[in-house]
Formats: structure tokens, C-alpha cells, sequence
């Protein structure tokens, strides 16, 4: 996406999503550190989530917010699980508060490795899962940036890059899962394509594949985000963007939107909070300096699409957030 000042054009919905459970979490073992076993808890296989339609036109999830709750509140999860955070081209990890549309530097990461960051996920704990572009996988403390190798072994699948996220198994549950997508990098002009959705078991490190998105977004690439509401979500690599529910057991694609005006460009991804969707956009194709652009899609009240922060000054290529944040709009 191109520097804009100016609301992008309006969003077309083409299926209304159902009304989101309430949720909160629970259980955390480390603020923003390494937890205990370094994990999210579960990695177990995951049922898909649905829900039928509603008529409603008051926001995204038609009830004027996904539950009501502002998720996350008071039951063990720190403040800083709740925040989002994102790493740069240049190696370096901020914090994202989307409240105040704040920025903050933590730290350079300084993994064992002459590859850079491609995505990112954050589990309950506070800690950030990066994937860099030669296919590895570090775990990164979203305290101090620093970093640990782990035992995932690259290219299982054929995966090499991939969006991530973590969803909670179950609304309101503690027990959480990886989810991984493939990207193929685009050559000639032709935006990244796709492998579909897949899990990591963070204990063993296997990955296991769960099936390709369907209809149009079929063989696209996506970017993952989820929620402590069991949530996974995908930001798709198509010209206008989409957006979709992606089922945790089988990667079927529904409640498909088009997000006219936004283009994922050469550097995205993107995160769920407070009851919208954030995503971050840069394309240095026509221009080398251009830097990210944050657009909200505030699917909990007016569906709205607008650029909220423009060319921040540095180009995001991977946001989390935990399952500890909040899944409606903070009182």
C-alpha cells in the first residue's frame, strides 16, 4: 500500500461473520519472558469453529462487538501478553499498543542466523515465535528481544516461510495451538501464492498440514492471526486484499471479505485487538523508502476501513498477539 492520508474506500462485506463467544485468559507463566517449557501450552489437534450468519448490521460480527468482554481481563494474564507486537526488516521488536496508536522499541534481535524475519506469532506467555526467511523457527522474549533456537527443522511440507498465529483451542481455554500458512514468494510481478494451513506441535516440532483454503482463496497466501476466543483468521495476498475465517481443522475459508484500497504489498501482516483487525502495509515496488501504513478494520462497531498511522518509519514484516488480548473494544 501506497502513503495515504485519507480513508481508504469503504469495505464491501460480503458475508456477515456470527456473533464471537465471550472469552478470557487465564494461566500465564512468564509476564513477557520465556515461560516454563518455552510453549503455549497445548498443541493438540484443534476443532474448526462456525457459526451461522446474522442479520445484524452493527458491526463485523453483527452484535456491535465480538462478545461483549473485553477478553483477557485479570485472569493471570499480564499486561504485556495483551499488547501486539511486530518486527521490522532491520531485525528489530516493538511493542504496539493499538489504544494509543503507540509504537515502542524493545530491542534488536540477534538470532544465530544471516537471515531476517518473515513472521511472528506471541503465545499466552509473552513470548514471540519468529520465522525467519531461511525457514527456521526462534523463540524471541518480547521483554529484552533476545533469542533461543529451537529443534523445528525447516521446510517440513515444503514449508519454508509461512504466516503464523496462535488461537486458543477453545473459547475462554488456556490451551492454544500454532498455526502455521505457506508462502511461495511471487516472481514476475505475481503476488506470493500458497501451501495452506498447517500446525506445529511445540513440544515435538513436527508439522503436521491440515488443508488448503477454499474457493477463490484457494492456493493464496495468507498471513494468520488468532483469538483467545478460538478465532483464526487470514489476511490474504489477493488484488484488493481479503480477509476470511480460516477452520482450524481443515483450512476452509468463509465469511470472505474484499478490503477494497488495501494491497499487502512487499512487506504485511496483521493482528486482531480490541474487536478490529490492524493491518500493517508497505510496498517499496514504486517507492524504495516507503514504510509501513496501519489500517483498522473496526469489525466490532461501524466497519469502517481507514489508514490510522502512516509511514511510521519502519517496514513491518510480522505482528502477534496472544490469546490474553482483548477480543472486544476496551471500556
Amino acid at each position: 500500500m501506497r502513503k495515504r492520508s485519507s480513508p481508504v474506500a469503504p469495505l464491501l462485506v460480503l458475508v456477515v461473520l456470527a456473533a464471537l463467544m465471550a472469552t478470557g485468559c487465564s494461566g500465564t507463566k512468564s509476564a513477557t519472558g520465556f515461560g516454563d517449557d518455552g510453549g503455549s501450552g497445548s498443541s493438540g489437534a484443534s476443532g474448526g469453529t462456525s457459526g451461522s450468519s446474522s442479520g445484524s448490521s452493527s458491526g463485523f460480527f453483527g452484535d456491535g462487538g465480538s462478545s461483549g468482554s473485553s477478553g483477557g481481563g485479570g485472569n493471570g494474564c499480564s499486561d504485556a501478553a495483551k499488547l501486539v507486537y511486530v518486527v521490522s526488516d532491520q531485525d528489530e521488536l516493538y511493542s504496539f499498543q493499538p489504544s494509543s496508536l503507540t509504537f515502542t522499541k524493545i530491542g534488536t534481535l540477534k538470532c544465530n542466523t544471516s537471515a531476517h524475519p518473515n513472521s511472528m506469532a506471541v503465545d499466552r506467555s509473552g513470548t514471540a515465535w519468529v520465522n525467519y526467511s531461511d525457514g527456521h523457527l526462534y523463540k524471541v522474549s518480547t521483554a529484552n528481544a533476545s533469542c533461543q533456537s529451537t529443534a523445528y527443522v525447516p521446510g517440513q511440507s515444503g514449508y519454508t516461510k509461512f504466516g503464523m498465529a496462535f488461537a486458543s483451542d477453545a473459547s475462554g481455554g488456556t490451551a492454544e495451538t500454532l498455526y502455521v500458512s505457506g508462502i511461495v514468494d511471487g516472481q514476475n510481478g505475481f503476488p506470493p501464492s500458497g501451501q495452506g494451513v498447517a500446525k506445529i506441535d511445540l513440544t515435538t516440532f513436527k508439522l503436521t498440514l491440515l488443508g488448503d483454503f477454499t474457493g477463490a482463496l484457494q492456493g493464496s497466501g495468507a498471513e494468520l492471526t488468532g483469538t483467545g476466543e478460538g478465532r483464526l483468521f487470514g489476511f490474504f495476498t489477493t488484488a484488493p486484499a481479503h480477509l476470511a475465517t480460516i477452520d482450524k481443522s481443515k483450512g476452509a475459508t468463509s465469511a470472505v471479505i474484499t478490503l477494497n484500497g488495501v494491497s499487502t504489498g512487499t512487506d504485511w501482516a496483521f493482528s486482531f485487538w480490541g474487536g478490529d483487525f490492524w493491518f500493517y502495509t508497505a510496498d517499496t515496488s514504486f517507492n524504495k523508502g516507503d514504510t509501513t501504513n496501519v489500517t483498522r478494520l473496526k469489525a466490532a462497531t461501524d466497519n469502517s476501513l481507514s489508514v490510522v498511522k502512516s509511514q511510521i518509519g519502519f517496514r513491518i514484516v510480522g505482528a502477534g498477539v496472544s490469546t490474553c488480548a482483548p477480543t472486544a473494544p476496551p471500556k
